[in-house]
């Protein structure tokens, strides 16, 4: 049987909720293993997730027939490619409803390919209604919640918050001091390559902080590749 195609779509009804620092983190896991990977940026005002990676990341407007082809068509190609999204706030509506009008979930599954939501949680109600409102249309969406909780922290409220959300697991990223998330800002510093030979003029201090930062949520994602695999494997069925 031939694997599945998988496309991550990072998205949150809200604004700042760290969704292009997830797209960020999940291309370099990928590229860290060696595996090619398809990118696409649905902020055609600031699209940060394509600074990160301008050789393989597409800006695409979602509200512009065009960007809907030029993204849609993409993600439907069963290559064995892992796509990730990067769906902006401002894009969030627009994006599902044309998902919802044209029948993608269920024509990407038909064509061997499993979109994967990975739904950044807030404290706001609007997005958890959001979150109910992608599991009443797709009842057995593959979605995740994912918690940074430097960009969106729940504090003592999130394990009130947390499993409010309809979803079959959670991705946690933990917060960065000062000096470390600047680091990360830097548009030329690419974590798959930092984990192999972290800049040469990089504080030891912060090296340390970004690689303790960035192995966590690489085995997140590591461990969720794992549980996918039994869970898809034909022995099981």
């Amino acid at each position: 049987m031939r694997p599945r195609t998988l496309v991550f779509i990072a998205c949150s009804p809200q604004p700042r909720a760290g969704v292009s620092t997830t797209a960020r983190l999940l291309t370099d896991y990928f590229l860290s293993r060696g595996q090619a990977v398809g990118g696409f940026d649905a902020d055609p005002r600031d699209p940060r997730y394509f600074g990160w990676f301008p050789d393989m990341v597409s800006v695409v407007d979602a509200a512009d027939i065009k960007g809907q082809i030029a993204l849609f068509d993409r993600l439907l190609e069963n290559d064995g490619v892992p796509k990730v999204v990067d769906v902006w706030s401002r894009s969030y509506d627009q994006f599902f409803a044309t998902i919802r009008e044209i029948g993608f979930i269920e024509e990407a599954r038909r064509n061997g390919v499993e979109p994967i939501v990975l739904f950044h949680a807030s404290s706001a109600q609007r997005t958890l209604s959001k979150a109910l409102d992608l599991r009443a249309q797709w009842r057995d969406l593959w979605m995740f919640a994912v918690h940074n909780e430097g960009a969106a922290p729940l504090g003592a409220y999130a394990r009130e918050i947390l499993p409010r959300y309809p979803v079959r697991g959670k991705f946690v990223i933990a917060p960065l001091e000062g000096p470390v998330a600047r680091a990360l800002d830097d548009p030329d510093l690419s974590l798959s390559r930092f984990l192999l030979a972290p800049p040469a003029d990089m504080s030891i201090v912060v090296r340390a902080a970004l690689k303790a930062w960035i192995t966590p949520v690489f085995t997140q994602f590591q461990s969720f590749e794992l549980r996918l695999a039994l869970e898809s494997s034909s022995v099981l069925r």
